[in-house]
């Protein structure tokens, strides 16, 4: 006779238990309890009994109209998370900085926002203004289009809703057309290109990290006078490499 294997129970709660996190993580809205306990197929008192349990631990939290969306505690986890990717990622855009000779930074996507998680700064004069931890609008800055580039165009149009399009500087895209315009040239191209946009005196090329776990992207940034089209030919294929790299390391 053919053995069944079960699962156990509590590896069986715990794989239900992701299954609800991950689908409400998809989500671009709050969900219901029933939409919830449908897409993942798991029936609605379980569903009901998870949820229940996620908000008392504050991983999701219950919003007016009785739906779930994540809670405060995948913030902290999410920063954590964040700073160790970008210590990973730390002697790869010290090599870039390195070969290029200017700053070289990582940022992830972080809800509605691009969040710096590693630099290494340029030995030369004129530093960029980014720091670890500081969060940009997406549109106005190199790593902020290749990480919407990565995405589809109701995903970037759900963004911007939330999120505006502020223009730090007179060249920053002002509509969701000319930005996802702009997408497709990036797509085409295989990097993205902020032209003092985020900083006057600033010129900044961005490439996706392929696989990473969340949205991300490298960059090299300088000064106008340095970061040419020059400067772009050596750059790029460079970008891509370390992407690539980063992207081994962390799904090694």
């Amino acid at each position: 006779m053919e053995q069944v294997t079960k699962t156990p129970a509590g590896v069986q709660s715990v794989t239900r238990t992701f299954e609800i996190l991950e689908h409400i993580t998809a989500s671009e809205e709050h969900l219901s309890l029933s939409e919830i306990a449908e897409a993942v197929e798991i029936p609605l008192p379980t569903t009901h009994r998870i949820l229940q349990a996620l908000t008392a631990m504050g991983y999701v939290r219950q919003v007016s109209g009785r739906r779930y969306g994540l809670g405060p505690r995948f913030i902290i986890m999410g920063e954590v998370a964040g700073r160790q990717l970008g210590a990973a990622a730390q002697p790869r855009l010290a090599q870039l900085a390195e070969q290029l000779g200017e700053t070289a930074n990582m940022a992830i996507l972080d809800t509605d926002m691009a969040m710096y998680v590693a630099q290494v700064p340029s030995s030369r004069s004129m530093r960029m203004f980014t720091e670890v931890g500081r969060r940009v609008h997406l549109h106005a800055t190199g790593v902020g289009k290749a990480i919407l580039a990565q995405l589809d165009d109701l995903h970037v149009k759900s963004i911007v809703e939330r999120a505006g399009m502020p223009s730090p500087t007179p060249n920053s895209l002002a509509s969701l057309e000319d930005l996802l315009a702009e997408l497709q040239t990036t797509r085409s191209r295989g990097y993205a290109l902020d032209d003092n946009e985020q900083e006057i005196g600033v010129r900044c090329l961005a490439v996706a990290v392929p696989q990473a776990p969340n949205p991300s992207a490298i960059s090299v940034s300088g000064p106008v006078t340095r970061v040419d089209g020059a400067f772009a030919e050596r750059a790029v294929p460079l970008l891509q490499q370390v992407a690539r790299e980063i992207s081994q390391d962390i799904n090694s």
